[in-house]
């Protein structure tokens, strides 16, 4: 069976981290239903969500599926087990009453996202980040992070203010990192950029060259890269923005929830559900409004042009100055008007 990295580390974790001791001195050819019925009720008495035991058990039902096709069992006795379907996790906004919640309790929702106002205070808090124009994209565009990595310079027409998305980064077994297709066919797309992430994009290169050119790195094209001229490894991404946001003293988000923000920033603004669909790279319009509408109405559609603006300004805010944010880490030296 082909597996693509991400699919194979995910199939891994599955493995080392549940089904070994749920399945522990079970024989493969005397594994019944009542096995992955007793599994699952272990996982769900201990708190475990019914969205993450539905991907533990794709991945038991997928194995077991490969056994039947090498004849090492009859059946699938998986395929006899009915979970419950649980809902998704619907996006929330960091509203005033739960970011007190949160200072009182410490519990956070499963997903949320900050207000334009929140977001706006992060971007103008990080501008001398080396990052600072990553973050931004993602922010503002709504990327993947494996999307943002992938990015090459080849692949950004800046006069026409596009990013033509075709490729994404993912690490592999081995920890050396690959470029990959994408997520799904309608990942492939145009995201318009708007003119101050162009902007952003036209000072962050303007810095790479003159980084690249004092520091006698290599230039191999990628957009956002490590210390070496190679793509930034996502997990990095991922653990330089958690460390931001931790310093901004900000309601706790993931990076992939920005992506969430994104697609709220557009509704607000007035895009149609089918266009934020297609910068998206969602496959279907169904899954973006399920997912953002609730979010929207919960920010208050009136406000859609103020909050905008907002977030714009911030994303267009001159940093001043330089210096190293880090042992070793550059900054964004100037971003034109």
């Amino acid at each position: 069976m082909r597996l693509r990295d991400s699919t194979r580390r995910i199939y891994c974790g599955h493995i080392r981290l549940h089904f070994r001791w749920l399945f522990d001195g079970v024989l493969l050819a005397e594994l019944h239903v009542g096995h992955v019925e007793q599994a699952f009720r272990r996982l769900f008495d201990e708190g475990m969500t019914a969205a993450t035991a539905r991907r533990l058990f794709s991945t038991l039902r997928t194995a077991l599926n490969a056994a039947v096709r090498e004849r090492l069992i009859p059946d699938n006795p998986a395929r006899y087990v009915k979970l419950p379907r649980g809902a998704r996790p619907h996006a929330v906004v960091w509203t005033k009453r739960r970011v007190a919640e949160w200072q009182r309790t410490g519990i956070r929702p499963a997903v949320a996202v900050w207000t334009p106002a929140q977001l706006a205070q992060f971007l103008a808090s990080i501008w001398s980040h080396r990052l600072f124009a990553a973050f931004q994209l993602i922010a503002m565009r709504g990327l993947r992070r494996g999307e943002a990595c992938g990015l090459r310079w080849d692949d950004l027409d800046l006069e026409e203010g596009l990013a033509y998305v075709s490729r994404q980064v993912q690490e592999g077994p081995d920890g050396r990192l690959r470029a990959c297709p994408l997520k799904t066919e309608s990942s492939r797309r145009a995201v318009a950029l708007g003119p101050q992430t162009v902007t952003v994009l036209r000072a962050h290169r303007s810095w790479q060259s003159k980084w690249l050119r004092e520091s006698g790195v290599p230039s191999r094209g990628w957009v956002f890269t490590d210390e070496t001229g190679r793509p930034l490894p996502p997990d990095r991404l991922t653990r330089s923005f958690s460390a931001l946001v931790e310093e901004s003293g900000l309601p706790p988000v993931r990076l992939h929830d920005l992506r969430h923000g994104a697609a709220t920033l557009m509704l607000l603004a007035g895009d149609e559900l089918k266009t934020i669909a297609d910068q998206l790279g969602h496959s279907s319009v169904v899954l973006t409004a399920d997912t953002y509408v609730s979010v929207a109405v919960e920010l208050g559609l009136k406000s859609a042009a103020g909050a905008a603006r907002l977030v714009l300004k911030a994303g267009r805010r001159p940093p001043g100055g330089g210096g190293v944010r880090g042992r070793g880490a550059p900054v964004l030296a100037e971003i034109t008007a």
